[in-house]
């Protein structure tokens, strides 16, 4: 019994270990392409404005870069960025060169 205990334990530390690794930490970057032009995710700038991962991830959006098939339709309906990015909590989406560079 105390080995399943301690291999279960193990098994839970892993998994978070593992979830932790694919999180964008806050001096780093995502980059994603757009037909408007890139995206760049910045870690930092949202742990500066006082987010942390697990606001997000995984309840708007899923762990792996590329699982969520995110549409600017989508984000206005308040979907994946539109939660936050609806001009209460943080800028609205109204402005395409604030997210989409060249």
């Amino acid at each position: 019994m105390k080995k399943y205990l301690i291999l279960a334990l193990a098994l839970v530390f892993a998994v978070a270990f593992i979830g932790s690794a694919l999180a964008v930490p806050p001096g780093k970057t995502l980059t994603f392409k757009s037909p408007m032009g890139k995206v760049v995710f910045s870690g930092k700038k949202h742990a500066d404005a006082g987010k942390k991962c697990n606001d997000c991830h995984p309840k708007i959006f899923k762990m792996k870069k590329g699982a969520d098939k995110i549409t600017m339709k989508d984000i206005r309906a308040g979907k994946f960025c539109g939660t936050c990015h609806n001009g209460k909590i943080a800028f609205k989406t109204t402005n395409c060169k604030k997210c989409h560079v060249k």
